[in-house]
């Protein structure tokens, strides 16, 4: 008979994707959750009074065009399966903007966080980034009362830098990133060093915290509490949100760190996000059962003192003096950052055209899984006005030069009329193979 109840109600999401996977014996495959299903079942965690589970509905492919530039088309570059992922992670919002739940945790998969605004393909194992599509759904249907822009804060603490996450978000002052991660000279995307602080107009919206191999428990709490506290209790978020990747893990097979299912939870009991999505981790068995188990407990306010995954040791999550020494000189170091951001953004430059000043510059973006090199020529109008009109430039040995116009939210008429002007002489130059306009401020889907 349950005793307890929980101390904050919780929704649980949950959809494996059975009929997605890279390859059969991919890290990324359907038993990635099957387990933990198995796992939150045995433990009785849907008997607990305050914990419910609930069905997804599916996502459009309007609301994934509401974030990405899919190319050559959306259908092109997701599945079913994606759908449901985005899906998922929209349910988990609407539970808790329309005040259904107090707190909710959206175990889906395929991941997303690599996904960035332009898409050729999979990189990363993530075509669809399922936290943007959620975020545009959430500012289109849950405005604030008093009209001014929702402020959001994205903590990512998957071990890969969450840098598809990033290059949405790079330019939007009202959404603060963070991502807590292993060095990126150590492991993939190679990228998320601190200087990496966002764009022209949301320069320090935009946090790496790159932490050394063999971060445990107590690496990352102290990260938390000495770096991402501080800067979100500066920012007053009105939403938190965690990409609550679980390949940090002591036993994950793809990454260096330290982290026990007990370090997740007591992590989540501190950030105490709104909404939690799930990202990667990749050590099937060994850790993902008892660390969804351990962020479910703390999301829903209850004790996970009791959950010892089965490689478990206290050698397990040791951490030596350097990494510890390190890790709380970087921290003093963000938190600065955030404060006193640099005065423009750490690569690129600015032009001048006949539709005003630019900041430009260029990329160069592997996409790992379907072998795919991207070249792209990203531009934001510095508009005193507004946040400023970005558009891309893109190719790929996929889809032949492309051209894409990003309308930000509350865009002023100056940014409107250069991107009408700019979407014209690209349509009728016949230098593109595609010329697609997102207008953020259009109606919602």
């Amino acid at each position: 008979m349950t005793t307890f109840s929980a101390a904050r109600r919780l929704g649980v999401v949950f959809f494996p994707a059975f009929d997605w996977a890279i390859s059969p014996t991919h890290p990324e495959r359907e038993e990635r959750l099957l387990y933990t299903r198995d796992q939150l079942l045995e433990e009785g965690l849907f008997d607990i009074p305050g914990i419910t589970e609930h069905r997804l509905d599916m996502a459009s492919h309007a609301q994934l065009a509401r974030v990405h530039f899919c190319l050559p088309s959306v259908a092109a570059v997701s599945t079913d399966s994606h759908l449901a992922s985005a899906g998922g992670a929209i349910t988990a919002a609407r539970l808790v903007m329309e005040k259904k739940e107090d707190r909710a945790f959206a175990l889906v998969r395929p991941p997303g966080h690599h996904a960035m605004r332009v898409v050729h393909g999979n990189r990363g194992f993530c075509n669809i980034n399922n936290e943007a599509v959620m975020i545009e759904y959430i500012r289109d249907h849950y405005p604030r009362p008093d009209g001014r822009p929702l402020r959001i804060a994205v903590v990512d603490t998957d071990v890969h830098h969450g840098d598809g996450s990033q290059d949405i978000f790079w330019n939007d002052p009202h959404t603060l990133f963070i991502s807590l991660h292993q060095d990126g000279r150590t492991l993939y995307p190679g990228t998320g060093f601190p200087q990496e602080c966002g764009g022209p107009a949301a320069l320090g919206r935009t946090i790496n915290i790159p932490l050394p191999p063999e971060t445990a428990d107590a690496g990352y709490l102290y990260a938390i509490r000495h770096a991402v506290l501080p800067i979100l209790e500066e920012f007053q978020p009105d939403l938190i949100i965690n990409s609550a990747g679980q390949d940090n893990h002591f036993t994950d097979p793809l990454a260096n760190m330290k982290l026990s299912a007990q370090g997740y939870a007591a992590l989540n009991a501190l950030l105490n996000p709104h909404i939690a999505v799930l990202e990667g981790g990749y050590s099937i068995r060994g850790a993902l059962p008892y660390v969804n188990l351990g962020i479910c407990l703390a999301l829903a306010g209850l004790p996970a003192d009791d959950i010892r995954e089965p490689q478990w040791t206290p050698q397990s999550e040791r951490q030596s003096a350097r990494v510890t020494d390190y890790i709380a000189r970087l921290c003093d170091a963000i938190v600065d950052i955030y404060r006193h951001p640099p005065a423009v953004p750490d690569e690129g430059g600015e032009e001048k055209d006949a539709h005003g000043r630019w900041w430009r510059r260029s990329k160069h973006i592997f996409y790992d899984t379907d072998m795919l090199r991207e070249q792209q020529r990203e531009s934001w109008r510095l508009c005193p006005h507004c946040t400023g009109l970005g558009t891309f430039e893109t190719s790929s040995e996929r889809v032949p030069r492309s051209f894409c116009l990003l309308l930000p939210r509350g865009a002023c008429e100056h940014c409107r009329r250069a991107a009408d002007s700019l979407a014209r002489a690209a349509r009728q130059g016949g230098r593109y193979a595609h010329v697609l306009l997102l207008d953020q401020d259009a109606a919602a889907v």
